[in-house]
């Protein structure tokens, strides 16, 4: 599978098989793969280096997805373990409950991506008009837990985009609140 633009001609680039065993080990890191490769640490990524090989990956590529993987490992790593939200009791009806969250939603903002990198901020923003919506029970195709949990999103380059780490510890914690919402 090529992960990456190949370099041109006879140049050298980034050896794809030593690449593509570091993205996966990143993945599986961060729930994304399978879990029985090794775990990666954001340090480790930093020091990856590749053998050079002509019609490898560009460089350039490579390193603006490493540097977003760096955040979202060092997101994960700083991370305390999530408790789930604040949930509806007694004291605050559901639908209250719900609400509150949707305008939580509303209100999130994002950092820029790093390095000209990140989710694409239109395709964010509707589906977390869709997440609105099926939190307060106005849509006919709701979002489920398991839709967010899937969720995958275009990334651009070298404009504005939302930090890829930011948006996924979000959408995470999302997830668990429609799942409470049957």
């Amino acid at each position: 599978m090529n992960r990456f633009p190949r370099v041109m001609g006879m140049r050298s680039g980034y050896d794809p098989m030593e690449v593509d065993a570091l993205i996966g080990r990143i993945e599986a890191t961060l729930g994304r793969g399978s879990r029985a490769m090794e775990p990666v640490t954001a340090d480790d990524v930093r020091g990856a280096t590749f053998r050079a090989r002509r019609g490898g990956y560009q460089e350039t590529a490579v390193d603006f997805a490493l540097e977003a993987f760096v955040v979202a490992l060092e997101t994960l790593a700083n991370r305390p373990i999530r408790l789930a939200m604040a949930e509806p009791t007694g004291d605050m009806l559901r639908e209250e409950w719900f609400e509150t969250q949707a305008a939580r939603v509303e209100r999130v903002a994002f950092r820029p991506g790093r390095m000209g990198t990140g989710y694409n901020e239109d395709e964010i923003d509707s589906f977390l008009d869709r997440i609105v919506a099926t939190l307060r029970g106005t849509t006919d195709y709701p979002v489920t837990a398991k839709d967010v949990r899937g969720a995958k999103f275009s990334t651009v380059l070298i404009r504005s985009g939302y930090l890829i780490a930011d948006v996924d510890s979000f959408l995470a914690g999302i997830a668990d609140v429609l799942e409470q919402r049957h």
